[in-house]
């Protein structure tokens, strides 16, 4: 007797939706699926990005006049320390993915509490509340890195 497996539909939520939800729907599956969902096209534009920039660095523009030259690669420069930034969030998206695989997603790593929807709808990579993370801060202005 041959089992059928039954794929579970979940409810596509929007922004608003997520806004007006009760606490005690706090990363329901129809929010994680929203999350994953924002966090995998996130993931998607920053490696599309990463491939414009390696063709990009692959056409060498070659230029007899100094100034070009400086400002080809000061710009080549700034392209790479962006590219640099979005590596450092692919890493991060990577992290929220599989928080949310293992069921802390939403939740702080210090604190345990819920970190919010308007905050991760602004920064869908957050791991900490805002009140820990304006904690985490202030001691590293206080005592640096």
């Amino acid at each position: 007797m041959a089992t059928k497996s039954v794929a579970k539909k979940v409810r596509v939520l929007t922004e608003p939706d997520l806004l007006k939800a009760s606490d005690k729907e706090y990363m329901s599956e129809e929010q994680l699926a929203f999350f994953r969902q924002r966090l995998l096209e996130l993931r998607a534009q920053l490696l599309n990005n990463a491939d414009d920039t390696g063709q990009h660095l692959r056409e060498n523009e070659v230029t007899t006049d100094p100034s070009d030259r400086a400002t080809l690669e000061e710009e080549y420069t700034l392209e790479l320390r962006t590219r640099d930034r979005e590596r450092k969030l692919l890493k991060k998206i990577e992290k929220s993915l599989k928080m949310i695989d293992d069921g802390t997603y939403g939740f702080c790593e210090e604190t345990g509490e819920p970190i919010g929807i308007p905050r991760l709808l602004a920064r869908p990579t957050a791991t900490l509340s805002l009140e820990a993370q304006e904690r985490r801060e202030r001691v590293q202005k206080l005592y640096g890195d």
